[in-house]
């Protein structure tokens, strides 16, 4: 067995050709939060990791075997449930309201732009088409947000500043705050008769 006690995040400090030729190993979500497991990679050397405990691997993640070799992660695909608001009677903001009601349970969630992704549950899918929005079941790689003070939360990088400090030389702070009180939002108390007779996911079989 091949002992990895190092992770090098989005491989990071490697040249692309060395990152492209390195053997790689599938892992989904359950292996990769574990800071100690075994693995079998693509050449079919078996790995035994050993990370310092809380690390989380995530998908391009590199590690670097004791013997100097290199192995790409990559994100398996595994059952989730795909989140997206409903396209007739819906609005981005649902799917604002879900993260919310998600989070509230510490539920392990993917934030894409355009949908949610979280583990199977049917009790969670069933309140999210309560809230009219559209859950499929499908097979796809599982990222889920890191804490808001996890070492690593995400990989964004970005490196700026967040806005602790936005006073301009002229020595007041500009309000940018907008008054979105004339937009609308479909939730409870709207007013819209919710029942829209359509199906939010719950069978998504094709006819024949």
């Amino acid at each position: 067995m091949l002992t990895v006690s190092k992770l090098l995040p989005q491989g990071q400090g490697l040249a692309p050709v060395l990152i492209k030729r390195a053997a790689t190993v599938e892992l989904d979500w359950d292996v990769r939060q574990k800071s100690r497991f075994a693995a079998t990679d693509s050449q079919g050397r078996e790995l035994g990791i050993f990370l310092p405990r809380g690390t989380v691997v995530r998908g391009g993640d590199v590690l670097v075997a004791e013997d100097g070799s290199m192995i790409r992660v990559i994100a398996a695909a595994q059952a989730v449930l795909r989140i997206t608001a409903c396209t007739k009677h819906g609005s981005p903001f649902d799917l604002t309201r879900a993260a919310y009601h998600l989070g509230n349970r510490h539920v392990p969630i993917e934030l894409q732009p355009d949908h949610l992704k979280i583990e199977p549950d049917h009790v969670l899918a069933d309140m999210l088409r309560a809230m009219h929005l559209t859950v499929v079941e499908q097979q796809d790689s599982f990222e889920p947000e890191g804490g808001a003070y996890s070492a690593g939360g995400h990989h964004h990088g970005h490196g700026h500043d967040h806005g602790h400090a936005h006073a301009h030389e002229h020595g007041h702070a500009h309000d940018h705050s907008h008054d979105h009180a004339d937009d609308h939002v479909h939730g409870p108390g709207c007013g819209h008769d919710h029942d829209h007779g359509h199906d939010h996911g719950h069978a998504h079989k094709p006819s024949h």
